[in-house]
């Protein structure tokens, strides 16, 4: 008998070696997950209903609606870039598709359609999708807010019995009239529909909770129909005819300038509702730490293609505009879908639908549809937008965007949204106060706003007012200053100070580099040195005496607030009680009076801060230079190691617990950050550690790290763990640093207040969680990326200063 020879181990050939008499590798098998199967019958019990409400909202075939949904499920589903966003026909599309539909006619509309479609392959293609997110959030808002505006006084006659204008304004000219000839049966199946979609979703009770997971909009639809069958009521319901008869695009036909507005109108909404949403949708899966290293972050450009393609689809099969759907992504995240399958499979669902369910869908009563779009339309109307936009100051633009659109159209509102937000930066830009004020301690000069070359005569003649010799400061409150107003600037403090005066010039804000830095006395202090124990060294002088340098070197103060402090690697002097006064006294001469007015802020308000930052106690992490932020802006806790204590009477930790539990449910934080950092001496105590001995409160309270040192690769181990991008961990003790980010991350998860508000965010976020490692010897801060690596690990990524965050 002859043996087998396996083949060479070099040739280049041969890939896989399979033992003897093994069956070769069948293809591979098409699985679709079980959370897909149960989000896509979610997806779709929403979608029918409203697919047939936004057709009839628009003037559209009733068969356009199901169309778009079916293509919007399925191609846009396969082809876009953002595999958890469901798209199909919107409501946002509803007023610029009834429109064209007015204008043009059906056919004709559906032609702009795939037009709009062939636009937003070619925006796709050039890679803008990222460009369509520079638009203000106002305009959007506002934008959105017009439609809502529109669709609601539309729908609002069809819910009272009548049939809508062509426009807002003859709508409510229009409504008195159709408030005294009202129509019982519509009014009492919409005012069914409207109670069932505002109570539904606020059952209570454990039965409140087992019904709810059921569409509202279902429920609400499917009551009124009963209602309507069951009492025998005469009113408008669905009518379906043959697909047989159904209608296709249609050559345009038009004016030219105006099928260019239709389209480029069209492809607008289109592509920004569509990426407004993909972004939404990727702060949904970052709220569910289960999808984080399963579904990646959108691909904008991607979806913008797929987006384009499935207009293309839908404008031929005779269907509705398509767009990226906020209702329906929100619901298919939260049924828990995990793939693109979940979107497709709704789209086969709504083709199954029209195909079979034809007779059950024509019983549907058209007032139940329109009280459910009416609902849309007023959701758009957000109250949070609004709030955010007059925190913002933005208000003017958002409601000069929502009037134009309710009145002259969409395209026309943008238009007029953008002109008045260009007219608001520049308002801002040019609107500066310079005041001039003489106290007991010299002249102060109060710059308020952006110092441009429209500002420079007024700067120059209020600088002038200061006479000759007397001490000045020129307190700059603004981020932005120009050529001409630097020079003006420093050319009046180079002859003022010549002329023996004093110049001090400063900013309200820590850390913004208001000019070059002037060098008085060979200090060469940087604004950042305020954050900093540092003193400034100074050349001794000839009438010192022999040992001054021993005994102090340093000046006390310098042009940017920085003076002495104890043991800063800047100065020269050691620590001491009187240090401590030093620097207070600093505090209170230089710091002070700048930040007086924000502290009493804080202190009549208290303390609302953004996020919980936990860290280690070494001295080097400074938290608010390396995040750049201020008094009230971070709730920090920090202890040896950065460890988070998972809970439980045995290991858990009552002071971190406390500081977790306080700043999610009474503070309500939107993020928590753990940051390691570089040579970090718990993580070497870890790594020295040997059982038994002594158990000191040092090592009974290194026990939480052992997790991380149990998944922390060796230095002979090779690749794994969580790495650094762009670069190898210096040593075992930089991928314990990493590895213990990651582990503290879980067991923060673990925390009863945490996985409560991560499990309770919705479409406008909840709470996030975030990784971070802080190289102290480069200055170099690293994100722990939400999606992992080729090898499945966690990735840390630098953040550069070139980084836009969302």
């Amino acid at each position: 008998m002859s043996a087998c020879v396996p083949a060479p181990a070099d040739s280049a050939r041969t890939k896989h070696v399979h033992p003897p008499h093994s069956p070769p590798p069948g293809p591979r098998r098409f699985r679709i997950a079980g959370a897909d199967v149960s989000a896509s019958i979610a997806v779709f019990l929403i979608a029918l209903p409203l697919s047939l409400g936004i057709a009839l909202a628009t003037g559209a075939p009733l068969q356009a609606g199901l169309v778009a949904a079916a293509v919007g499920g399925i191609v846009a589903g396969r082809i876009g870039g953002c595999p958890l966003q469901v798209s199909g026909p919107a409501a946002g599309l509803t007023v610029v598709t009834a429109d064209l539909i007015q204008q043009y006619g059906w056919r004709t509309t559906c032609a702009i359609t795939v037009l709009a479609g062939l636009a937003q392959l070619g925006l796709g293609c050039l890679r803008v999708a990222r460009s369509a997110l520079a638009v203000s959030p106002a305009i959007v808002h506002g934008m959105l807010a017009g439609i809502g505006v529109t669709i609601a006084v539309a729908q609002l006659h069809i819910v009272l019995g009548g049939t809508p204008q062509s426009a807002v304004p003859e709508n409510l000219a229009a409504l008195p009239a159709q408030l005294a000839n009202l129509h019982p049966a519509d009014v009492a199946v919409s005012a069914l529909t409207l109670t069932l979609l505002f109570l539904w979703p606020r059952l209570p009770g454990r039965v409140g909770r087992v019904l709810g997971k059921l569409p509202a909009a279902l429920i609400a639809v499917a009551a009124a129909t009963a209602l309507a069958a069951l009492t025998g009521l005469r009113l408008p319901k669905v009518d379906l005819p043959s697909w047989s008869s159904h209608a296709l695009a249609a050559l345009p036909d038009g004016p030219v300038l105006g099928m260019v507005a239709a389209v480029l109108t069209t492809t607008l909404v289109c592509s920004v509702q569509s990426l407004l949403g993909a972004v939404a949708v990727d702060k949904l899966v970052a709220a569910r730490p289960g999808l984080t290293g399963r579904v990646r972050r959108s691909d904008l450009d991607r979806e913008l293609l797929g987006q384009g393609a499935a207009n293309i689809v839908s404008g031929s099969l005779g269907g509705l505009p398509i767009a990226g759907v906020a209702v329906r992504s929100s619901a298919n995240v939260a049924a828990g879908a995990v793939s693109r399958n979940s979107t497709m499979l709704h789209g086969g669902y709504v083709v199954i639908a029209a195909l079979l369910l034809v007779p059950a869908l024509e019983l549907i009563p058209l007032a139940s549809l329109a009280a459910l779009v009416m609902s849309v339309g007023l959701k758009m109307v957000s109250l949070n937008h609004i709030r955010t936009v007059t925190r913002h100051r933005e208000v003017l633009v958002y409601a000069v965007t929502t009037g134009g659109v309710v009145f002259f159209g969409v395209l026309e509102g943008v238009a007029l949204g953008i002109a008045v937000a260009v007219g608001v930066a520049l308002h801002r830009l040019t609107r500066t106060r310079i005041t001039h004020e003489e106290t007991e301690g010299g002249h102060h000069i109060h710059v308020r706003g952006q110092l441009t070359f429209l500002a420079v005569p007024r700067l120059s003649r209020v600088l002038h007012q200061v006479p000759h010799g007397a001490d000045a400061v020129v307190e700059l409150d603004g981020s932005f200053m120009d050529h001409a107003a630097y020079e003006t600037l420093q050319d009046w403090q180079k002859t003022h100070t010549a002329q023996g005066g004093s110049v001090d010039i400063t900013g309200r804000r820590p850390g913004i580099r208001i000019s070059e830095p002037v060098e008085v006395d060979d200090c060469r202090c940087r604004p950042w040195t305020a954050w900093r124990n540092h003193q400034c060294e100074r050349p001794p002088t000839a009438t010192a005496p022999p040992d001054a340098g021993s005994q102090d070197t340093t000046g006390v103060a310098d042009l940017t607030g920085g003076t002495g402090g104890a043991g800063g690697r800047g100065g020269t002097t050691t620590s001491s009680p009187t240090d401590l006064a030093r620097g207070i006294s600093a505090f209170q001469r230089n710091t002070a009076p700048h930040v007086r007015g924000e502290l009493a802020r804080l202190a009549r308000e208290g303390q609302q801060p953004s996020q919980l930052f936990l860290t280690c106690a070494d001295s080097r992490v400074v938290t608010s230079m390396i995040t750049s932020s201020g008094p009230g802006d971070l709730f920090v806790v920090r202890n040896v190691g950065n460890f988070v204590p998972p809970p439980g009477e045995e290991s858990g930790d009552d002071s971190v617990a406390a500081a977790i539990e306080y700043a999610v449910d009474v503070l309500k934080v939107r993020s928590i950050t753990v940051c390691g950092h570089s040579g970090c001496g718990a993580m070497q105590a870890l790594l020295g550690t040997e059982p038994g001995g002594a158990q000191t409160p040092l090592k009974r309270w290194l026990r939480h790290g052992l997790p991380s040192l149990a998944r922390t690769p060796g230095d002979g181990d090779g690749a794994g763990g969580p790495r650094l991008a762009g670069r190898a961990a210096a040593d075992t003790a930089e991928r314990l640093c990493l590895a213990n980010v990651v582990q503290q991350l879980e067991h923060l998860r673990a925390h009863e207040s945490v996985s409560r508000a991560l499990a309770a965010g919705g479409a406008d976020g909840g709470l996030e969680l975030h990784g971070m490692y802080f190289h102290v010897g480069e200055a170099q801060a690293y994100l722990l990326a939400e999606e992992a690596g080729e090898d499945g690990e966690a990735v840390f990524r630098r953040v550069l200063e070139t980084d836009l965050t969302a």
